[in-house]
């Protein structure tokens, strides 16, 4: 183990070695992207991008900093409400010692406060924007009223505040929220525009699970980003970043880098989220342990899933308990594979996609004393699973990628679903209320897309014709689609009608929703 002053003085070698200006990924030409990219080359590409960093940022023994745990809010009881008040600012954060990051965050300096909600209960959320600009909140995976939903058509100008008002219609599960302003969410979420909610409700809460938040109940947002050496983290993507989603080669989780946390309970219990803007993280343990997942994007599982690795991609959660006795440190990583342990994703999608990076998240340090847990329930939720033959609809949505010269210049759309990019003043699809349908999702391109709908937890029936892996039979409202995929998942859209105001469904690559990669429904 090292001691903390060399690690700090490893810290410090970082600095040393990054660009000081802008990001290096400004020094490549669109000559070298496109020879490279069709050659099938991404990784030397990853290379000219990213700056390379000391062993400190990927060392086991450099995890030196506790993790940071954002404050829970649960809310203040008004009338039959629970009203949450959150204050959407700019800040600066010290993520290196001694060196200042502009950035910005939701009742902090980066990053929010982790709402805290119950099934059933009439929430009011008074969202106040003070950094200079109009932004928007949007609470990501809530069923909840169209006009509720904070996406691009809810945007909250400068000094105003926005107070959406809603009933929770949700099992207990692990949510988020986070900025999506129309062409400019990839930015305010690099910068911090992001939180995490929790839903809790009956059926969860008769189960015997971890549950003291920030104890044995920990919430883990994922994320990687680009600094220079003055401490700055600019968004400033080139064209080939806006191409592939900008990733970055510092990993930090709820904003801390390095970080460490300290078990004090046998088994541990992690609610991750990828909350990176274009990385697809696969996720395992350096001493190769196995846990239970029992969680997707929507809930719990029907019965725990034993795995040693599980795939998220941007938007994407999950639940897993962890068994942590037996006395040694341990760490959660992203690793570079040529697959993703069973959920598809092949060497050039996992490559392309963001796949490729290896992180060293979290370290994990037993306690000399242990608290005894329960043993994991072996059942866990009941989920109504929705019939095919329910299905009035079947419609097919196909992500696509122009290359060539024209894009690279900005001067036609990269990104499209069904031929046609994001247009605010058109609707693309309209649903009825009450109905069940089939999405059949499609990806042209050379690279993963992660599919995210608003409004509905849905359910996959098939990945290229077959059941989809155990991690994914929950409900989900992000799925990731390989190239050449073809998945196919099943909705009910009900409680909702209005004509007027879309819900969106995208892909959850920032960079290419805000290129285009979006679409709008209505129910009527």
């Amino acid at each position: 183990m090292l001691c903390r002053e060399t690690q700090i003085a490893q810290q410090d070698n970082i600095m040393k070695n990054l660009p000081t200006g802008n990001q290096i990924a400004h020094t490549t030409t669109r000559r070298t992207f496109l020879k490279n990219s069709a050659a099938g080359g991404i990784a030397a590409v990853s290379g000219l991008l990213l700056p390379s960093l000391s062993s400190f940022a990927q060392s086991a023994n450099a995890h030196i900093n506790p993790l940071k745990i954002p404050p829970v809010d649960e809310g203040r009881r008004v009338g039959n409400k629970t009203v949450y008040d959150l204050n959407i600012q700019n800040g600066v954060t010290e993520f290196f010692k001694g060196l200042k990051t502009p950035t910005r965050g939701i009742n902090g300096t980066y990053l929010g406060t982790t709402m805290r909600m119950r099934n059933g209960e009439n929430v009011q959320i008074n969202v106040k924007n003070t950094i200079g600009e109009t932004t928007t909140l949007h609470w990501h995976g809530l069923h909840l009223p169209a006009s509720q939903d904070g996406g691009p058509h809810q945007p909250i100008d400068n000094g105003a505040t926005w107070s959406p008002s809603f009933e929770v219609k949700q099992k207990a599960a692990t949510f988020w929220y986070h900025s999506h302003q129309f062409h400019k969410t990839s930015e305010h979420v690099w910068q911090g525009l992001a939180g995490m909610i929790i839903v809790d409700d009956e059926e969860s809460g008769a189960l015997d699970l971890p549950r003291e938040y920030g104890v044995d109940d920990i919430p883990v947002v994922l994320q990687d980003r680009r600094f220079n050496r003055d401490g700055r983290m600019d968004y400033s993507p080139s064209r080939p970043d806006i191409m592939m989603g900008l990733v970055g080669n510092v990993p930090m989780v709820n904003g801390t880098l390095s970080p460490f946390v300290e078990a004090k309970s046998k088994i541990i219990r992690l609610r991750i989220l990828n909350g990176s803007n274009a990385s697809t993280y696969n996720l395992g343990f350096n001493d190769g342990r196995s846990f239970a997942q029992i969680g997707t994007d929507g809930g719990l599982l029907e019965a725990p899933y034993n795995t040693n690795n599980i795939t998220l991609s941007p938007g994407e959660r999950a639940e897993i308990l962890v068994d942590v006795s037996g006395g040694n440190n341990f760490i959660l990583q992203s690793r570079a594979a040529a697959s993703s342990g069973g959920m598809g994703m092949g060497m050039m999608g996992g490559m392309m996609g963001g796949g490729s990076q290896s992180f060293n998240f979290l370290e994990i340090r037993p306690s000399q004393s242990l608290k005894n847990s329960a043993i994991i329930p072996a059942k866990l939720a009941k989920i109504d699973w929705l019939n095919q033959a329910d299905a009035v609809k079947t419609r097919p949505f196909v992500l696509e990628m122009a290359m060539g010269p024209m894009v690279m210049l900005g001067l036609t759309n990269s990104h499209t679903i069904n031929g046609s990019a994001m247009k605010m003043n058109r609707i693309d699809e309209t649903v009825k209320m009450g109905d069940t349908e089939i999405w059949e999702l499609g990806n042209t391109s050379p690279i993963p897309h992660p599919f995210h709908v608003h409004d509905v937890q849905f359910q996959i029936l098939t990945r290229n014709g077959s059941r989809p892996h155990p991690g994914e039979r929950g409900l989900k409202d992000t799925v990731l689609i390989n190239p050449g995929d073809r998945v196919r998942v099943i909705a009910k859209f009900q409680d909702y009608a209005d004509p007027d105001t879309p819900y969106m469904y995208h892909c959850h690559i920032l960079e290419h929703e805000d290129a285009g990669m979006m679409g709008q429904f209505v129910v009527v």
